[in-house]
């Protein structure tokens, strides 16, 4: 039984550490289409972010100040955390992909009747995640 007195909400944003803020938004708004919203430093924390929206999704770039060099992730199955982003045709998408230079990391793969996927990464080992529903669930 849900408690009624719970103080989550909905549903507010993801976040994705990053080495390089430009790159980063570069990425996510040439390639993938999303918009800058704001881009802030906070001295205090000593971190830079910037929060990006794609329709209703909403994506939080965090850059660490302190940190010397950004060491990227290993990109491993099964490829968690990820970010999935439904689409409505797979072969555009992965061909959007391939068109701007996105590697991809596994994929397309399909179960047969239920769902075609593909892991991709951002500049800095984020992945992300294209499916497509065969039937709405």
């Amino acid at each position: 039984m849900a408690d009624r007195e719970s103080p989550v909400e909905r549903y507010d944003h993801v976040a994705f550490q990053v080495g390089d803020m430009d790159r980063a938004i570069e990425f996510y708004v040439q390639k993938l289409g999303f918009t800058l919203c704001s881009r802030q430093v906070n001295e205090e924390e000593g971190e830079e972010f910037a929060f990006l929206a794609l329709g209703d999704l909403r994506l939080e770039l965090i850059r660490d100040l302190g940190e010397a060099e950004y060491r990227r992730p290993e990109i491993r199955p099964p490829y968690c955390p990820h970010l999935a982003l439904e689409t409505d045709d797979m072969e555009q998408a992965v061909a959007r992909l391939r068109e701007r230079g996105v590697p991809i990391v596994r994929g397309p793969l399909a179960i047969e009747g239920e769902e075609t996927w593909v892991y991709f990464a951002d500049p800095d080992h984020n992945v992300l995640e294209f499916i497509q529903w065969c039937r709405r669930k």
